[in-house]
């Protein structure tokens, strides 16, 4: 909290000389802080009006120095209103920026309005489509995989019921809402295809849900989250109402860990929260501990990250990780609207202002299997050759006209392999490297998801900003998650160096935001008030992204179980249906559910797994199961006894996966245990083999 001196030595400087402006807008900024951490909201309008009304004098005197301060638009609507509230009064996102300057995200967007203005001719602006009544809902629906509860399908719902019996009650809430909304639209409209009452798909999804569908009891929304629900949340601001900041922690002493909860639905647990937290944040009043750093907890049948799974069951991560997003958003409060860009006329060849997903079809035919853009890998390598200790890296630009005749130059020469890298300074490679970026003709954030990454600063605590971030990478397009998950990397890479490259976490946050955030080609305008918050608030997440990415490129077990349970309830389905039909073919029925047993009860022991391994010298091997086996000692035993090529092998190139049973085909880390896993999954074959690329 600041003084009452510090608050009137501000005051002091703004009744200083009228031509030190940038010290005065300096001052009306710190101030407006000041009126917003003691939370005299009054006041602290009265600052942002001030600070409106200089701005645009400053216009009328075309003072350079002020418009660094208010001119750039970020990626806000111009209808956007101004809250009443403070804008960062329900988020404790300033925890992690300096409370005093963001300096160098003004100075970014400097550097980039004097890049774009070197720019042959402006990029063609996206037109991001205003959705008719009811078709937000609707396409809502078709993302979240459940298309057949309206329309033409929707005489038969059942594939959705057996979606639906998995959700919990805010998942379902989500749902139900959005189904409303679209068979009220259709009525109005007249459609003349059936359509279902959502208390007739609701209730059949209620029975459903009576007995989960390995037969146990369905999931509780209460105890499982309240028994973790105390670990999660300590050090988190809190309430959703919440206004008190905890005081932010400098960057060298380092914060507390604690494990996030990844077994509980996040919506449920901010319900628990919002019920828990005036308890809990009167006992913590005047406990000044720095806030926690989350880690992935240790999970006796396995952590699954992004890439582990099979195709088909990581489309059905992303369905309910849509339908968990809107539910979180929804339980506390923040709007979520996904937008969606009209396709546009782009550029089908070339480097810069390529779509990101065309890129990769010309880089494959160069390099197959890539993922990474080969210019983003290049621009990359090029830095570090240059050594990560440079100060200033990638807050310093290249100059401008040069980077201009670079672009031209790669363009021409990149593909053919002639192109002088030689002649790329690291301060240049690093300038490229944000200009690709920035060109790309939609954000890497993605234009349906770029708002949802923005509103994740209006979320209260600390906890559920990671929790979000998490579900909104699992819904990247794989070309975007990938990218992404490649910068990422990159900048933690020049943190790692930051005592002698000055480039701290906070640093290269509020540098790279606006490369990440503040898309031009969506057209989209805002008020300076709102440019004021968006930089703090993308910076946070900035912040957010590159130092949680291990947690960030997570699947919550709680979804990998709806999976499961999925899964197991289709297996079901078919086997009637398969029953059914032998039946009406007069088949032997008795024959037909003895076969229907699981094999390897047949050949292996109680208590035994055999892990198959089809291209290791050692094709098979019956394992016995015990209580501190894990999935690193199975591979273990099986790479000891190669020899030959295959005696080559490396931990890391061979993994082992669990297939079959209730999942489609899985991963597993090194640290899973076999036998909690077996209990999991009995019908589960065990294969050893290496990773798709």
């Amino acid at each position: 909290m600041f003084s009452h001196d510090h608050i009137a030595s501000l005051l002091g400087t703004l009744g200083s000389p009228a031509h030190d402006l940038r010290k005065t807008v300096t001052a009306v900024t710190r101030l407006a802080h000041c009126f917003h951490r003691s939370y005299n909201s009054h006041c602290y309008q009265f600052a942002w009006i001030f600070a409106r009304r200089m701005y645009s004098a400053s216009k009328g005197r075309g003072d350079i120095a002020f418009r660094r301060y208010g001119q750039y638009n970020m990626n806000q609507e111009s209808s956007t209103k101004v809250t009443e509230r403070p804008p960062f009064d329900r988020s404790s996102s300033q925890d992690s920026l300096d409370e005093v300057s963001m300096e160098d995200y003004w100075t970014e967007l400097e550097n980039i309005k004097r890049s774009n203005e070197n720019r042959q001719g402006g990029q063609e602006a996206v037109v991001v489509k205003e959705p008719d009544e009811g078709e937000l809902e609707e396409e809502w629906l078709k993302e979240a995989g459940l298309s057949n509860l309206f329309g033409e399908s929707a005489d038969d719902p059942q594939e959705s019921i057996v979606f639906l019996a998995t959700l919990t009650r805010t998942q379902a809430a989500a749902v139900q809402k959005r189904v409303e909304t679209v068979s009220q639209t259709l009525r109005k409209k007249n459609k003349q295809h059936h359509i279902p009452d959502v208390r007739d798909i609701f209730a059949q999804q209620r029975e459903a849900q009576g007995k989960s569908p390995d037969g146990s009891e369905p999931q509780s929304v209460r105890t499982n989250e309240n028994k973790c629900q105390g670990k999660d949340d300590q050090g988190s601001s809190g309430a959703v109402d919440n206004k008190e900041l905890i005081p932010r922690v400098p960057e060298d002493i380092p914060a507390p860990e604690t494990d996030i909860n990844l077994e509980v639905s996040f919506a449920e647990q901010a319900v628990n929260q919002k019920e828990l937290s005036k308890e809990r944040m009167q006992k913590m009043r005047g406990n000044d501990a720095s806030l926690p750093s989350f880690r992935v907890p240790k999970d006796k049948t396995g952590t699954t990250r992004i890439g582990d799974l099979a195709p088909q069951d990581m489309k059905k991560v992303c369905h309910l990780a849509l339908i968990e997003l809107t539910a979180l958003y929804e339980v506390l409060g923040v709007e979520l609207k996904q937008q969606k860009a009209v396709k546009i006329k782009t550029k089908d060849s070339g480097l810069f202002g390529v779509p990101l997903t065309m890129l990769l079809e010309q880089d494959q035919r160069k390099v197959p299997g890539t993922r990474i853009p080969l210019i983003f890998q290049k621009l990359v390598s090029r830095i570090e050759e240059g050594g990560l200790e440079t100060e200033g890296l990638l807050r310093i630009p290249g100059a401008a006209m040069r980077i201009k005749n670079l672009c031209q130059e790669l363009e021409a020469k990149f593909y053919e392999g002639t192109f002088n890298w030689e002649s790329v300074k690291q301060h240049d490679a690093a300038s490229l490297l944000k200009l690709f970026l920035r060109e790309l003709p939609q954000p890497l954030l993605s234009v349906e998801y770029l708002k949802a990454f923005q509103a994740v600063q209006n979320l209260p605590t600390k906890k559920q900003q990671l929790q979000a971030l998490n579900l909104l990478v699992i819904l990247l397009p794989d070309a975007n998650r990938d990218t992404l998950k490649a910068l990422l990397e990159f900048l933690q890479r020049v943190i790692d160096n930051k005592e002698k490259n000055k480039m701290t976490v906070v640093n290269v946050a509020m540098v790279m935001a606006p490369n990440l955030f503040m898309c031009h080609t969506l057209g989209l305008k805002s008020s300076e008030q709102r440019e004021f918050e968006m930089a703090a608030g993308t910076a946070n997440v900035m912040h957010l992204l590159i130092k949680n990415q291990k947690l960030l490129w997570t699947i919550p077990k709680f979804i990998v179980n709806q999976v499961r349970k999925q899964n197991t309830e289709n297996q079901k389905k078919e086997k009637r249906a398969m029953k059914k039909l032998l039946k009406k073919m007069a088949y032997d029925r008795e024959k037909h559910e003895k076969q229907d047993k699981p094999t390897n009860d047949a050949d292996v022991p109680q208590g035994v797994i055999r892990v198959q391994a089809p291209h290791l010298s050692k094709v098979s091997m019956a394992i016995q199961l015990t209580e501190e086996l894990k999935a690193s000692d199975v591979l273990a035993r099986f790479l000891s006894q190669e020899s030959g090529v295959a005696q080559t092998l490396k931990k890391g190139e061979v993994f082992l996966y669990e297939i079959g049973g209730n999942i489609g085909e899985r991963c597993l880390d090194e640290d899973t245990y076999m036998k909690d896993l077996y209990q999991l999954n009995p019908n589960a074959e065990w294969v050893i083999k290496s990773k798709p690329r």
